[in-house]
This record gives C-alpha cells, structure tokens and sequence, in this order.
C-alpha cells in the first residue's frame, strides 16, 4: 500500500475514533448551557488560582472542537465571556476558533481535495473561479453573515484554490464581529443570579444583538458590495423609472406586465418584434407547421383507422401562410397596444445601456433605478467554410419560404431540428437529418430518443448520426434546377471517411447563441459565462446589483415558460429586493419535443442521474398497453418515473407518446408540491384518457413495493376464514 495513501487512512480512522468517542461517551453534554453555569462558580475560583492555565485548557478544547467540526463551539463562546469576560473572551475565542476552523481547513484540503477536484472538476470550477476573482472578501461575507454552519464553510473551503494564509486571516477578521456579540451574550448570562433576571433588558438585548447581528452584517456588506461597483458611476437625483426592460420576448413581456401591476413606471424596448422569437420564429410557427404536417401523416396511415385510401391537395405556399395568420392572431396577446393599455411605455428601438442607471434609445437618455436584460438568443451559426456562398436556412428566417424544398438537409438533431426534419418530410421534402453525435437528442435518455429515430427512419428521414460536418461546396450544374438553384453538397467526415451529402436547401438547427452584443454589455462590464452568456446569481442580478437577467440570454434553460418563471423572480427582485429577495426555483422545470411520438421531461432522467451518482428506482409503463392509446392507434411510447429508492417521492418522469406534453403536468403538478405517487395512484383518472397512463406507472411502483410478508400473512388469514 502507499505509505501516503495507508497515512491518510490511520488519519482518518483517528479523527473518527474520536468523534465517536465524544458521542459514545455523551461528551456533548459537558457543552449545554446548563453544565456551564451550574459550574461557573468552580471555573471562576479555578481561573482566580490558576489563570494562564485555565485560558491554555479552554484554547486546546476550543480548538479541538473546531478543528473536528463537533457541536458546543456557540455554547463554548458563551462561556468563554461568562468565565473570562469581553477583553479576555473576544481574544482567546478569536484566535481559537481561527486556530481550530484552519485546522479543519487543512484536514479536508489533505484529504479529500484531490478526490473531490477530480470527480467533481466541472461543479467546482465556478467556485475555483470566484475565489481566485474575489476569495477573501467571498469568504469574509460567509464569516460576517453566518448564512452557513462555520465548520461547513471551514471544509467546503479546504477543496477550493484558496491559499491557507488568505483563509486564516480572513477567517479571524471575518469571525471577529460575531465572536464579539457572542461574547457580549455569555457576560451577560454570567450575571444571572435568579430566573427573574433572564428577563432584564441588558439580556433581552443582548440576545436580540445575536438574532439581528447577520441582517446588519448582511446589508454592510450588501452596501460596501454596491459601493464597490458604483464607485464609477453618478446616480441620478430623481429617476425616470423604476425599471427598464429591454427586450420584448416572453421574458420581457413577463417582467414587465409584472412591474406594471405592481403599479411601478417601467419601460419596455423592444429593437425589432414584440413578442420575440416565440411568437414570430419560434414555438408559435413551429407548432402551426407541425399541426398541418400531422394531419398529412394521417391520410398516410389511412388503413389503421380502417380507410382504403385518403389523399389531400395542398399547396405549400398556403401552409405558410396558414402560418403567417396564426401569428397575427396570437400578436394581439404581445402586442403595443395591449402592453400600453397596461400602464407599459412601450418604445421602439435600439436600446444601448451606458451605466447602471441609464439606458439609450434613440438618443434619447432614459434613467433607471434597475434595468432588465432580456434581450433572448439567435440560432448559432457555425463557421463552416462555404456556408457563406449559400442561402441557408435557420429557425429565424425559415418561414419565409414558399417552395418547398425538394432535398432538405436539417443539420443539428436537437428539438429545433428533430421537430423541423419531421414537419417538412411529412410534407413531401426529402429529408436529410445529419448529427455529429451518435443519438438524436442527447438530452433524453437512449430510449426516449431511440423511439423518435425509429419513426423517422419508418416515415422516410433519413438519419446520418457521427457525421461532422466539415465544409459545403458549390458547383454549377450544366441543367441547374431553376427553382433549387445551384448544386450543393454537405462534406462529412464519417468514421475518417470522406462523405458527400447533396441538398437543395440546407437547415442550419445546431443550438442557439446569446444576444449579449451592440447593447454595451461589455463596455459596462457585465461579467459573461465561458459560453458568452450573462452571468447571473440565484436572484438573477449580473455583477451590477441594479441590472438583473431573464430568458435564453443567460442560457440556463432555452424554454418561453422558463424565460417566464424567471421574469417573476427577476422583476420582484428588481423592484422589492431591499426587502426580500427570492432564488429562482429550477427544481420543476418541464419541456417537451414536439416530434410525434412527442418526448417530455421534469426532474431528471436516468442519464442525469448516472451522470451525478445520484440513487434511483425506476418504474416504466408501456403505453402500448393503455386502451386510450390502443383507441387511437397511437399506441407507443412509455411512461418513465424515478424515485428514491424505497419511497414514492418523484425524482424525474420522461413520457414518450401521444399528447405527452399535456400528460406530464400531472407529475410536474406533484413534484412542485411534494406529490409522492401513492397519491398519484389514488386520484381518480378519467377513462379512457392518455393521463391514465400516469396512475398505471404509479401503480407499477406500489406492486414493486408491496408488503409481501403482510401479503402473505393474509392469504393465511383469508385461508382460516374459508374453513
């Protein structure tokens, strides 16, 4: 065995004899309240006899105590002022606890940092990052506002980057106040003579100083934080608003609609659309397009519903604008005149925000007292030599066509692309999906996905998954089709091979990239992820307090129903935040794919778990078996839940099949709320429905989990009973 590794091991085995020696033997006792003032009488006669030695015991015990991280560091501190008074006290705690929170620094750094830096890498590399940026006064925050146990914070640093001489001295600057108040309490606690006194206002006071002490810290160090990054900047005496969002997408909408029914004056500018990319390129187009191709798909599966045949003339051009008229009808709900009606200033332009307090738009100056960013995503482009010779296509501006594609070829196998390949190749385009990975949408779990390929492949997509892209080529035809153009090919590399991949029009669905530039981000300062998104806190704030963040524009999840979740959190923090904050809640978050079978998620899935170590029970019901679906020969698909094991509370559930999109709020329902599925198995379902699908899953995981020996006890009981 190496001597390091087996030295760890004697270590660790040592510091844990003791923990279980200070527990087996009710040690904790010796630090309650109780034992120390009835000893206080023998510590003060010991301590007037024995001064220096008293105070070396006390240190050594305080230590050790931090150093293992056990309970009875509060109540020794007390003491520590009871028996040695303010002066005294405040010094020998200071420098003991310092002593003793380093010492199990060292003991987490030597042990477990390699282990926890490895396995752990990516989740550590945020905090890496923010203590190398501002470690000391991060970690003076958490000593001046004991949001977290100390000891907590003593082996959560030690697996960090931050030097020991920085962890020391900012531990014993940081400690200092709260020890002071502590010490204050156990002085006053020593001059206790009879139940009475406990109620005399020096305590009352004394104690209330320890519950208020963290909100004062906290507003300090929240105002020394603003002081910081406002330095630079003059406010405004009187301001034109109270908040100014930029960018009318679903986040801005939100945020704003929001601030108005609070009645605070807000402004919305917005450069191009309302309504953003949802209703003009995104869910509301895609869903129009996809509702159309559906029941084209229909007349083909004819013969399962028990025709001979069904055929449906249909021109392309008037799907599209069968598209186009679905727009304008939902625009009313976004539109200038609904927002205005609802006390928004709506402003159309460009808005460019030149400090924390102001925002340009069309060079007029408007002055904030908080500003929201919500100015959403656009489809990424990929720097693929030749892509800039052709007319390709993306999500944005796809509806504008009105020929359809004969070749299509949809690069990228994500939602956009998967939900996009289907639509047109049930509309008559030859369709070509090419991923560079080895499944389509990688964010399912491989059965989830492999049921959406298995339909593609059946209605004629043609999918080529490990194929990279690496560069498209151009080249005239001696008979160019007039309508398609110039010949074009997708150059591949597949398995080292060189693959050549013809197309008409060419979908360019490989993800989407944050709108961060041209609305002087950068020359402000807000801080970026590595992905070029905004970097946000739990309360949605940048690096500027005042400038908060909704939406695909810090790229958390790329989903219209977040962006709005998010614009609660974001315009409540924004207008109310010196009060009470709130961190947005991600805990329920559900979207689907629109493909048919449709897939849709909340919590997570087992790839997540296996990802993350985290334990699960599985239960999955095939819905080939549920007569809703058999009904409508739409039986396929499964209902997946993951549960702690050996409980019924719901971890995550995938849904493949029908209407899965609508089937799944029953389970986003129940996890919001702590819904566990016995529950869920004794809510009456509606027959016959697709949502029955959801009671059989759960009842799948009651039969796994039947009390068999009650079980067996009553067939004998039921067996007696017959005699």
């Amino acid at each position: 065995m190496n001597k390091k590794l087996g030295f760890k091991i004697v270590l660790l085995l040592s510091l844990a004899g003791l923990i279980l020696t200070f527990f087996l033997f009710d040690l904790d006792h010796y630090f309650s309240f109780t034992r120390m003032k009835n000893e206080l009488d023998a510590f003060n006669e010991y301590y007037v006899n024995h001064k220096s030695q008293t105070m070396a015991i006390y240190m050594a015990v305080y230590i050790l105590v931090t150093a293992l991280s056990l309970p009875g560091a509060a109540i020794m501190t007390l003491a520590g002022g009871a028996l040695f008074g303010v002066l005294y006290g405040t010094i020998l705690v200071s420098f003991a606890s310092t002593l003793g929170a380093t010492s199990a620094f060292l003991v987490s750094r030597y042990m477990f940092k390699d282990w926890v830096q490895h396995k752990f890498s990516s989740k550590l590399a945020a905090i890496n990052k923010g203590i190398e940026k501002e470690g000391g006064f991060y970690l003076f925050t958490l000593r001046l506002v004991p949001v977290f146990p100390f000891f907590m914070i003593n082996l959560v640093m030690g697996i960090t980057t931050i030097r020991t001489s920085v962890f020391y001295i900012v531990s014993q600057l940081g400690m200092l106040p709260v020890t002071i108040v502590f010490i204050n309490a156990g002085t006053q606690l020593a001059k206790i003579e009879t139940i009475s006194q406990i109620l005399s206002l020096n305590i009352i006071l004394s104690f209330a100083l320890l519950g208020i002490f963290p909100i004062i810290a906290k507003r300090l160090t929240t105002m020394v934080k603003q002081q910081k990054v406002f330095s630079k900047f003059s406010k405004p005496k009187v301001y034109d608003y109270n908040l100014v969002v930029i960018g009318a997408g679903a986040a801005g909408l939100v945020a704003s609609y929001i601030a108005s029914a609070v009645k605070a004056k807000v402004a919305l500018i917005e450069e191009h659309k309302m309504g953003g990319d949802c209703l003009n390129t995104g869910c509301v187009p895609s869903k129009a397009l996809i509702a159309s191709a559906r029941l084209l798909s229909y007349t083909r599966r004819a013969k399962e519903f028990g025709f001979d045949r069904v055929s449906i003339d249909f021109n392309f051009a008037a799907i599209m604008e069968r598209i186009q008229s679905i727009i304008k009808k939902v625009a009313p709900h976004d539109s200038i005149e609904r927002y205005t009606t609802l006390g928004v200033d709506c402003i159309q332009g460009r808005a460019k925000i030149v400090s924390p307090f102001e925002v340009k738009v069309n060079d007029k100056i408007l002055t904030t007292k908080n500003i929201i960013v919500a100015t959403g995503a656009k489809p990424m482009v990929p720097d693929l030599p030749g892509l800039d010779q052709i007319r390709y296509l993306t999500s944005d501006n796809i509806w504008d066509i009105r020929t359809l594609p004969k070749n299509l070829l949809v690069l990228g196998a994500g939602p956009i692309g998967c939900e996009l390949a289907q639509g047109f190749s049930r509309l008559g385009s030859k369709v070509t999906l090419v991923q560079r990975g080895s499944m389509i949408m990688k964010k399912e779990d491989p059965d989830a996905a492999q049921i959406v390929l298995d339909r593609f492949r059946a209605e004629g997509i043609e999918v080529l998954l490990n194929h990279s892209a690496k560069a498209i080529e151009v080249f005239k035809d001696e008979k160019p089709d007039e309508k398609q153009g110039d010949q074009k090919q997708l150059v591949c590399d597949h398995d080292g091979k060189q693959i050549m991949i013809p197309f008409d029009r060419i979908l360019i669905a490989l993800g989407r990239t944050p709108n961060v530039k041209g609305f002087g981000l950068e020359e402000l300062g807000i801080e970026l992820t590595r992905t070029k998104h905004i970097e946000t806190n739990e309360f949605l704030q940048t690096n500027f307090p005042n400038i908060y963040c909704s939406g695909d524009v810090h790229g958390r999840y790329l989903f219209t129903h977040t962006a709005a979740h998010e614009s609660w959190y974001s315009s409540v923090n924004a207008l109310f935040g010196r009060f009470k904050k709130f961190r947005v809640d991600y805990s329920t978050i559900p979207w689907a794919t629109y493909t048919d079978p449709e897939v849709a998620r909340v919590g997570i899935n087992e790839t997540d778990a296996k990802f993350a170590g985290i334990d699960y029970e599985m239960v999955k019901y095939g819905i080939d078996d549920l007569d809703r679906a058999i009904a409508d020969s739409e039986n396929h698909g499964f209902v997946k839940v993951l549960t702690v094991p050996g409980k019924d509370k719901i971890l995550g559930v995938t849904i493949v099949g029908n209407h899965a999109a609508d089937v799944i709020a029953e389970f986003v329902l129940a996890m919001k709320h702590g819904i566990g599925l016995n529950k869920i198995l004794g809510t009456i379902h509606i027959y016959p429905t697709m949502a029955e699908a959801n009671k059989y899953a759960a009842g799948l995981w009651k039969k796994k989990h039947a009390p068999q020996k009650l079980l067996a006890w009553i067939r004998k009981y039921h067996a007696w009973m017959r005699k």
